[in-house]
């Protein structure tokens, strides 16, 4: 079981989780007390040196996975197409992070419609699909026929909650995946008790449903509402003796 935030590095954090005298360059220590994953959105944005991913690596303990997003030059820019080189290229540095590398996150941009040719792919470009994790953006891919590609290819569908999609009940290999925007506002929803013991207990369904490991990252970071948001669904699913698993 895997539940953490997506990034730790916002300065809005600061007094809401992060103590007011703390350095930045202490951030990432501190996150390691609470959490032993995350979700690192800022691969999207640019490419990291291989040194990088190996100073990650070195700082966090073992059994810490990182989460790494796939460039937006490939899903948004290039809209999966012609990008087998440049996903090699990604997943070349990211192997920097050696066993600490959890999974890759694959968001569809929301302007592409349903293509279950072009999905099959930019699968086929990866060089293990079992650790590719798909979060959709646009409906026309809520279809069987979706559930199945990444069924035969062993690739994990994101379960998110958002003020646009709210999907939490698919399992599509052994891996569940749950991402959490916000059910109201984008990022700056402020999940309820309700709400944390409602993603608890789906959490238990997908242990039912053969899954055998999760990940769980709360990107709803305004305010502090994603490590506090964490730390509680941390402490109900230690109820469910699922936390450490």
């Amino acid at each position: 079981m895997f539940i953490g935030t997506s990034g730790w590095y916002y300065d809005h954090w600061k007094n809401c989780f992060y103590p007011s005298d703390l350095q930045k360059n202490r951030w990432l220590d501190y996150y390691l007390k609470y959490f032993r994953t995350v979700e690192i959105n800022a691969t999207f944005y640019r490419y990291f040196k291989p040194e990088t991913y190996r100073n990650w690596a070195v700082k966090v303990p073992d059994g810490f996975r990182f989460v790494l997003k796939v460039p937006r030059l490939i899903t948004h820019r290039k809209f999966l197409k012609d990008c087998k080189e440049d996903i090699r290229e990604f997943e070349q540095s990211a192997n920097t992070l050696g066993v600490k590398l959890g999974l890759l996150l694959l968001q569809l941009a929301p302007q592409i419609n349903l293509d279950l040719d072009l999905l099959r792919s930019v699968l086929d470009s990866f060089q293990d699909p079992s650790r590719v994790a798909v979060e959709i953006r646009n409906q026309t891919w809520l279809t069987n026929e979706t559930m199945l590609l990444l069924r035969e290819y062993g690739a994990i569908f994101i379960n998110i909650d958002s003020p646009k999609i709210r999907v939490l009940n698919q399992v599509t290999s052994e891996t569940a995946y749950m991402r959490l925007h916000g059910s109201k506002n984008w990022y700056q929803h402020n999940y309820s008790d309700d709400e944390l013991h409602m993603f608890a207990n789906r959490i238990c369904e997908y242990t039912n449903s053969g899954a055998k490991q999760i990940f769980v990252f709360f990107n709803n970071d305004f305010h502090g509402y994603a490590p506090n948001n964490a730390l509680r669904l941390i402490e109900l699913m230690d109820k469910f003796k699922l936390i450490n698993s």
